[in-house]
């Protein structure tokens, strides 16, 4: 902006103060200085000069000569000689990269100049070319120093060969250069250095000789086939690329690198092939036998840089029997009779498989000497069933090539003994397991078996273990343990022919919140209190060791209560709750990891206490209960049963001389000694029978059957019939009702009533009553009976009616019809 600035206003003042000499504008001033580019810090000294002629000074009548420095005064020096005046002006120590220097007159610009100042250019550095032979050109790069100059730099590359020198300019800001391919020869050597150069200097950097096919960075060379022609080595041939195959390989030096199949590790250092040594084909020897391998190669041309790593390529060394034993642990389980038994095996820093494919054989030599195969597999376990006696058992590893030298299984049988306690374990960053135990004292031990397995997998096969001696009570597990998946870990303590109880711990590489929270149910509910229960959370859900469950509650008048409930009960009672409020609360789970909430409940206790209830209920149910049984017990007491049961009179015994409605009513009994009122009886209905000539009135029941289904009406209107009453006998009469005279003998029918009777009935035809006419003739009356077998007998006595109900019945009614 200052630049800018400048080249418009110090022509503009030149105009506008200039004197105007045959049609030329002169200027009013004239800037000297000594340098317009200086070293940063270095001094600056400068010189104006105005002519006389100068409108600015004509017309003022003369003034003064000021210096400024971008807007900034600077002391000065002034002279005056004919026709003109001047000043001088140093600057000790000019500091700024860039700047205007003005001269002023009365605040107005005269004249000016741009000073700038920076470094020189430093000595390009780590000069390196590399070759394309695909394209036959080379690029070269530099580092342009560590300081910057401050002032424009320009590099120049000047390559020399034995056809001639080259310079080639390179563009502003780039730091490297591509030559062109007439400016190389590949087998020819060439100096290359880098010139620097800006307006305080020049540096060149240090010059390389080179060969310019020995800068050149080979295509990854191609492994064309691998062999396994000896025990322990690998055969293979190569080729540089198809675009490079005019290049000869015996001037060339190969690195070739082994790693077996699956492994992430490269074996050891790659092995540097010299041209020398290259007589055909290559040979990688120490290698596991029966193992494959991937290889890799690559290739350079003296000290050219290494080209790219080739594919790589698989080769299998020769198998041999497999060599070293293998370790092993063995479980027991079942009883003496099954004895199964779980044999665990794995490799030994000292065993050798020499095969890709082995398996493994489980044999048990009897006590005459025989061997017996138990089981055979691919596996690192097997399940089986010990023989009766076995004497010794063997596990061999087998391939094609042969058999390893047996590793002999001892036969350890479990005791309920422990020489360990306080098993913990905690994981390590790198996603390891760190178990630590502590040690008890025992002459017998011998040493510690520690087995874990995921437990989310059901597959004994992925059960691992480690074996320690007595002494060490640590042990770092190290494998693909995944994070937020639990583990179980068992420390066994082993003896000298028995192996003690374990201890077992669940363990997380890595834990986070649980993925879900139990759901509370109510269970119970008291006045003032609530029981929940929850489920437990699913192991594969967990993510961790549950710490706590903490179940958080309120209600809108009071602050938010946090209760923790044991992790074993599950189960937690809320306390001090008011029946009238309603509450709300959830519940939160949290391992090592995390927590998480569960969803929100709303609850309320019930008013009534549900013990107190079940209490009175109780109670009540033992009282009505005792008061049935004393019922039933009291039941044949006569008391009892009026009151339980309606008094149904006797017929027999019933008198109708005060036959009211009233008699029809239960009749209630003041004691047990009382006997029931012989007044009171059910209702006896009158039926008057035509006379008829016909054969009919022998079976005149017979005829009128019908008729006489309705027994509680009398055809006679007789007022004395009760209401809900039931006839026990019917009177009936061979002449009408209003006859002066009965000429035959009334008739009592039984009552078709179904009504049960207090005591029970006869079951044949009832006694004869005695009864008496007018005349004073007593005849044998039969009720309900027939009437032709009574003999007449004078009564000397008054008839005792009392005793005769019927009879009574019948007299009354006499009378009414007189």
């Amino acid at each position: 902006m200052m630049s800018a600035w400048m080249a418009l206003i110090v022509p503009l003042a030149a105009f506008v103060n200039g004197a105007r000499n045959d049609g030329d504008t002169l200027p009013c001033a004239k800037v000297q200085t000594s340098s317009f580019v200086v070293p940063l810090g270095g001094s600056v000294s400068a010189s104006c000069v105005i002519r006389d002629s100068c409108p600015l000074v004509s017309q003022q009548g003369g003034g003064v000569i000021e210096w400024q420095l971008d807007g900034y005064a600077l002391p000065s020096s002034s002279s005056t000689r004919e026709g003109e005046r001047a000043s001088r002006v140093l600057i000790p120590s000019f500091n700024l990269s860039r700047a205007f220097l003005t001269c002023n007159i009365q605040a107005q610009v005269v004249g000016g100049v741009e000073i700038r100042a920076g470094y020189p250019p430093e000595s390009p550095q780590n000069l390196s070319c590399q070759t394309n032979l695909t394209t036959g050109t080379m690029s070269c790069r530099w580092e342009p120093g560590q300081r910057e100059p401050l002032l424009p730099t320009s590099y120049v590359l000047h390559t020399e060969n034995r056809d001639g020198n080259y310079s080639y300019d390179v563009p502003p800001g780039l730091n490297h250069y591509t030559v062109p391919r007439f400016g190389i020869i590949l087998f020819s050597e060439m100096e290359i250095y880098v010139k620097a150069v800006n307006e305080l200097g020049t540096a060149t950097s240090l010059p390389i000789t080179l060969e310019p096919v020995s800068a050149a960075k080979f295509d990854p060379p191609v492994i064309k086939k691998i062999q396994a022609k000896a025990h322990g080595c690998l055969t293979l041939s190569w080729s540089l690329s198809p675009q490079q195959a005019w290049m000869r390989t015996s001037s060339m030096d190969l690195e070739l690198r082994v790693k077996t199949a699956g492994s992430s590790q490269w074996i050891s250092k790659p092995t540097l092939f010299r041209p020398k040594e290259q007589r055909g084909p290559l040979d990688q020897c120490r290698l596991l036998h029966g193992t494959q391998y991937v290889v890799q190669v690559r290739v350079r041309y003296k000290e050219s840089p290494w080209s790219e790593w080739s594919r790589s390529q698989p080769g299998v060394t020769l198998e041999r029997a497999p060599s070293g034993y293998l370790e092993w642990w063995m479980k027991r389980s079942g009883d003496h009779v099954t004895k199964q038994v779980h044999l665990f095996w794995k490799a030994s820093k000292w065993f050798r498989a020499n095969s890709q494919n082995v398996s493994y054989v489980v044999s048990a030599q009897t006590q005459s000497g025989e061997r017996e195969q138990l089981c055979s597999t691919r596996g690192n376990y097997c399940t089986f069933q010990l023989p009766a006696k076995p004497a010794k058992l063997y596990l061999n590893a087998v391939n094609r090539a042969g058999k390893s030298k047996p590793t002999k299984v001892h036969i350890h049988d479990p005791k309920v003994h422990t020489a360990l306690s306080n098993v913990l374990v905690t994981p390590d960053d790198d996603g390891a397991l760190t178990v630590q135990w502590r040690s008890m004292v025992s002459p017998d031990l011998k040493g510690f078996i520690v087995e874990w397995r995921p437990l989310l997998n059901a597959n004994i096969s992925v059960t691992q273990f480690e074996i320690t001696d007595r002494n060490q009570t640590s042990l770092v597990l190290k494998g693909s343990f995944e994070p937020y998946k639990p583990y179980g870990i068992s420390v066994y303590p082993r003896f000298k022919g028995w192996i003690g109880l374990p201890q077992t711990v669940h363990a997380y590489s890595r834990q986070k919140a649980p993925s879900v929270v139990p759901k509370m149910q109510s269970t119970k509910t008291w006045r003032s209190s609530i029981e929940f229960k929850w489920d437990e959370i699913p192991v594969e859900q967990r993510n961790g060791i549950i710490q706590s469950y903490k179940i958080f509650y309120w209600n809108k008048k009071g602050p938010v209560n946090v209760v923790t409930a044991d992790l074993q009960e599950r189960r937690l009672v809320l306390e001090n709750l008011d029946s009238e409020l309603v509450y709300e609360a959830f519940m939160m789970v949290s391992t090592y990891g995390g927590s998480l909430n569960g969803s929100r409940i709303y609850f309320q206790v019930d008013p009534y206490d549900v013990v107190t209830v079940i209490s009175v209920t109780l109670s009540f149910g033992v009282a009505l209960t005792a008061f049935i049984i004393i019922a039933i017990h009291f039941s044949s007491h006569i008391w009892v049963k009026v009151h339980f049961w309606p008094v149904v009179p006797d017929p027999a015994n019933s008198s109708i001389k005060r036959w009211s409605s009233e008699s029809t009513q239960d009749t209630h009994f003041t004691s047990e000694n009382e006997e029931p009122n012989p007044e009171y009886i059910s209702h006896l209905s009158f039926l008057d029978i035509s006379q008829k000539s016909s054969k009919e009135d022998d079976n005149v029941w017979l005829s009128n059957a019908e008729d006489t289904s309705d027994l509680g009406e009398s055809i006679c209107g007789s007022p004395f019939i009760p209401q809900y009453s039931a006839p026990y006998a019917t009177v009936a009469f061979g002449s009408p009702c209003n006859s002066p005279t009965m000429k035959t003998c009334p008739a009592y029918l039984r009552s078709e009533s179904t009504q049960p009777l207090l005591t029970p009935e006869e079951p044949f035809t009832p006694q004869c009553y005695q009864n008496a006419d007018n005349d004073g003739i007593s005849e044998k009356q039969c009720f309900f009976g027939p009437c032709n077998d009574f003999v007449r007998e004078e009564a000397d006595t008054e008839i005792p009616w009392d005793d005769f109900p019927f009879l009574r019945a019948l007299a009354m009614n006499q009378v009414q019809k007189e």
